[in-house]
């Protein structure tokens, strides 16, 4: 029976662990609008509801190692 317990928590423990890996540690909670120059542009990466955000956004790491929430290119617009 103490086994049983045991092997109970440690899944459990296990169960926790991988699923505290699959959130993110840090959303964007809003996106910008704004313009800026895309040689300012060092990377880029696709932040997707689904994955543990509340949103979709574009996250831009600028040269400057700034961190900037971009709209999705889903939910981009065009004229």
């Amino acid at each position: 029976m103490a086994s049983k317990v045991a092997a109970l928590l440690l899944l459990g423990i296990i169960c926790f662990g991988l699923a505290a890996a699959d959130i993110p540690a840090d959303c964007c909670l809003k996106t910008s609008d704004r313009r800026f120059p895309p040689k300012l542009i060092a990377s880029y990466t696709l932040q997707d509801a689904n994955k543990g955000c509340p949103i979709k956004a574009t996250v831009v790491i600028t040269k400057l190692g700034r961190k900037l929430c971009l709209a999705h290119p889903d939910d981009i617009q065009q004229n």
